[in-house]
């Protein structure tokens, strides 16, 4: 059985054509997938049963079977996915009112190892698809009746290690015949890879790039992250210069306040230092704590000292509100707890 969702239109109608089929057919079935979330060939009702049970044998359009799903207090549902080769992974639906926001997984584990992520615990499985990656916008949908309205690539894995199948899916998100979003509800985060930085920036997609440092030095960065070895601030900056100057994009800072580690007043004041020389924003992300990894969130003195800092320097700094705690939201947990770790 071949993924429907890993096919553009143009070859969905090519394929339809090798099969006797008019091609208009194509936009007829995206229309049942994407518009009324229908994935059962059998019930879209104006193909003829001969098409229906051809596609039916040959392509299927959901891959996964939710292995586990689990819903916060605060409305946050996140299922844990299982494909058929056993690979696993975690996306998560954040509602704020009229915004809906998917947050997607590129690859089955991580090879990054942050050394405060429970995503790479366990190595790298495999890179997922472009359609096993748009999937998880649809099964979020189907789980929860929700229209998704934004996509951050955030989940398990690098999206920038797995780039085709990443634009692939941002491509298909956007294309007015699948999922129709604006570009500019699209964001993608990266480790900071400056070559695949200055890749992105080329690309014909107004989306909105962020990078994860988590350290305002390579030092700390490189016991935070294993790339910094070959990915130095100094590159990834100039990267997301570039970046900017091709888009016209802000760029977006990620940064995960650790307790006692990268949460001082010095790291505040240096991170600020970096980022006013950027076309930016920086999010500040309270640690969510998990089991086995030796850090802690920060208490809120901390965090709000710490935006202030950066605001002072004119550093435009939020402080992102923690979701779906209670549902063990962050990356890589609820997979973990499934395991048993």
């Amino acid at each position: 059985m071949r993924h429907l969702l890993d096919m553009t239109p143009a070859a969905l109608k090519a394929e339809l054509t090798e099969l006797g089929e008019k091609r208009f057919r194509a936009k007829q079935i995206l229309e049942w997938i994407w518009r009324k979330g229908t994935v059962d060939f059998k019930a879209m009702t104006n193909l003829s049963k001969a098409l229906r049970d051809k596609l039916a044998w040959q392509y299927t359009v959901l891959t996964a079977s939710v292995a586990a799903e689990a819903r916060s207090a605060d409305d946050v549902t996140k299922l844990l996915l299982e494909y058929p080769d056993g690979g696993q992974v975690e996306t998560v639906l954040i509602p704020d009112g009229d915004r809906v926001t998917a947050c997607v997984s590129t690859q089955v584990g991580c090879a990054m190892a942050c050394a405060f992520c429970a995503s790479g615990l366990d190595g790298l499985g495999r890179n997922l698809t472009s359609g096993d990656i748009v999937e998880q916008v649809l099964q979020l949908q189907r789980q929860t009746g929700r229209a998704v309205t934004n996509v951050v690539f955030m989940g398990t894995g690098e999206p920038l290690a797995n780039y085709d199948a990443t634009i692939a899916a941002v491509r298909a998100l956007t294309d007015k015949d699948r999922g129709a979003l604006s570009a500019r509800r699209i964001t993608v985060s990266t480790v900071g890879l400056p070559e695949a930085i200055r890749r992105l920036a080329v690309e014909d997609l107004p989306i909105t790039l962020a990078v994860s440092l988590h350290a305002p030095d390579d030092t700390l960065r490189a016991e935070l992250m294993p790339v910094a070895a070959r990915s130095p601030l100094a590159e990834v900056l100039a990267a997301a210069r570039d970046f900017y100057a091709a888009r016209h994009r802000e760029v977006t800072i990620e940064y995960a306040l650790l307790a006692g580690v990268n949460d001082s007043d010095d790291c505040a004041d240096r991170l600020g230092s970096l980022a006013a020389r950027l076309r930016c924003n920086v999010n500040l992300i309270r640690y969510n704590p998990t089991a086995g990894l030796p850090f802690d969130r920060p208490d809120e003195q901390t965090v709000r000292r710490f935006a202030e800092r950066l605001s002072r320097r004119g550093v435009n700094a939020n402080i992102r509100r923690s979701r779906g705690g209670d549902v063990q939201a962050a990356c890589g947990q609820l997979r973990r707890r499934e395991q048993g770790d």
